[in-house]
């Protein structure tokens, strides 16, 4: 299987630079993953797809503003950090722009030196572990003076920091939003609830790797990078009882896929707890627990696109992928939604 094979053609003008001003007034392709049959409509109507008894499983993690604007200590040098990583002691590992002047002790000032960090340690080109000092709580300081770290392809500058973040967002520690649900509003979420649909949470904290591309043509040799999930023991059950009655578990985006697929034994059985996954699925995947799946456009070669295909098939996918754009969907973060079932 070779990453060219999941290569569409995307013109520039449809990938969605902003958000709409209603969320749920997006698009959304309805894709029958058994006939390849596809329907256009809103994503309000998501309702007409969902039935009772069916369980829909949202990521509540919460994306920080992890893109930092400073100035190297004696030269004042501009310096930009993402965060990646918490570890331990108020050390994150961050991604260092220019990086070959953060050498191990550089000291680094953002916001007039109300936060400062030293770099103590170099772990590899671009990657560096720093040591924060401030007073105060880091999270309110970093929403005062942090970004929010938005894909490459989006270049236009956010008005609103909300508008990269799901209604529901709870636990911080993405460096980027779980996209396919940036289309929930509030108001939705009761009607599916009140429509006899029980909603789930879990959590993982998507990282930047979410965008790296595959840079190998034979895909199963292209590694992962890790992501942190959690899966909570109420959730567990609410999910494993919805498919021992018969019901359905339609994952909310691909990060919900990949936790559930990560969490779920060959039994078929999700098990609380948190951990670390490096889960790749591709075509000739086996799902153990999702049934369905809503989830925004993919980059082309993406290892996202390679999960629809696995859910879908390769062919119905690409297939309607060109249909969207024919149609002049919007792709990608800020772009319209596909309901895979």
């Amino acid at each position: 299987m070779k990453t060219s094979d999941f290569y569409y053609d995307l013109p520039k003008e449809l990938i969605a630079q902003d958000p709409l001003e209603d969320r749920s007034a997006s698009r959304l392709m309805h894709l029958d993953k058994t006939t390849g049959e596809y329907k256009h409509g809103h994503f309000r109507d998501i309702l007409q797809y969902l039935k009772p008894g069916d369980c829909l499983v949202i990521n509540d993690t919460k994306v920080i503003p992890a893109r930092l604007y400073g100035s190297k200590v004696g030269t004042d040098a501009a310096i930009e950090i993402l965060l990646l990583k918490r570890k331990e002691n108020d050390i994150w590992e961050t991604l260092v722009k220019p990086g070959k002047k953060c050498k191990v002790g550089t000291v680094i000032s953002f916001g007039d030196g109300i936060l400062t960090g030293e770099v103590v340690d170099i772990v590899d080109e671009g990657n560096r572990l720093i040591q924060f000092h401030y007073e105060g709580i880091f999270e309110e300081i970093l929403d005062q003076l942090g970004e929010m770290p938005l894909p490459p392809y989006i270049t236009h500058k956010l008005q609103d920091k909300n508008r990269y973040q799901t209604v529901y967002a709870k636990h911080e520690g993405s460096a980027a939003a779980p996209t396919a649900g940036l289309h929930f509003t509030k108001e939705l979420l009761q009607q599916v609830q009140d429509a006899g649909v029980k909603i789930a949470h879990v959590t993982l904290h998507v990282g930047l790797g979410t965008f790296r591309p595959v840079k190998v043509e034979d895909v199963t040799q292209h590694h992962m990078h890790s992501e942190f999930y959690v899966v909570e023991e109420d959730q567990a059950k609410l999910i494993n009882d919805t498919k021992a009655a018969g019901g359905r578990v339609i994952a909310v985006g691909t990060t919900s896929c990949r936790t559930l697929e990560s969490a779920t034994g060959e039994d078929g059985i999700l098990k609380a707890g948190s951990g670390w996954t490096e889960i790749f699925i591709y075509p000739g995947y086996r799902f153990k627990m999702i049934d369905g799946l809503i989830t925004n456009f993919h980059l082309p070669e993406s290892t996202l696109v390679m999960l629809v295909s696995a859910l879908a098939g390769k062919e119905h996918i690409m297939a309607a992928y060109e249909e969207a754009v024919r149609e002049k969907y919007r792709f990608f973060s800020f772009g319209d939604a596909m309901m895979i079932e």
